[in-house]
């Protein structure tokens, strides 16, 4: 029984720190890039609509490998594209066709969810990321509520406070097992 106890304390004590880290990671990389947290080369993106469900659950995040200059004019239809709606806007939509203007490659997209095609072509200079084929629904408003500055404390402070309170159960617990052993030792409950 005191084996078991052991492994659950030392699980709880590692899920509880692996926690600590995770969420310092996701707040501090969220708050260094200006928006989205990063990892591996890849944009953590929060999924804000319902138009491209079912791919995407609205709440959902994706990830997204940013794109250069050259890979920008090589997509093709069916890529899943995030881009540049507008100077605070991003899309993220399925491209449906390619079309070549003279020296531009534009893309028509659509969203699965939709029933027509947007209204304007996207210009591949626009294309900001691929969609990774990476999705975990719903965390998207956890990552929405760690940007904000009370998500930001909570998420870091949170976890820390837990730890620490379950180190002081863990202290505790090892005192009370510790003291019923001296009272065997010392039957009368004299000290040296």
């Amino acid at each position: 029984m005191k084996k078991a106890m052991k492994i659950f304390s030392n699980l709880i004590t590692a899920v509880l720190f692996i926690n600590l880290i995770l969420m310092a990671f996701l707040v501090v990389s969220s708050k260094a890039s200006g928006g989205e947290p990063q990892a591996f080369g890849y944009q953590l993106k929060t999924v804000l609509s319902g138009s491209m469900e079912p791919t995407f659950k609205t709440g959902s995040i994706i990830a997204v490998k940013p794109v250069d200059s050259k890979e920008r004019e090589t997509l093709k239809k069916g890529d899943v594209i995030t881009f540049q709606a507008s100077e605070d806007k991003l899309v993220t939509h399925r491209i449906i066709a390619v079309k070549t203007s003279e020296n531009n490659v534009m893309y028509e997209t659509k969203g699965d969810n939709n029933k027509t095609a947007d209204m304007d072509p996207v210009l591949s200079s626009n294309v900001k990321a691929v969609y990774s084929g990476f999705t975990i629904p719903y965390i998207g408003y956890f990552i929405d509520f760690a940007q904000s500055k009370e998500g930001s404390a909570l998420l870091l402070i949170g976890p820390g406070l837990l730890l620490l309170g379950y180190a002081g159960f863990s202290i505790t617990q090892a005192l009370r097992e510790l003291d019923p052993k001296q009272k065997k030792d010392d039957p009368e409950g004299k000290t040296a």
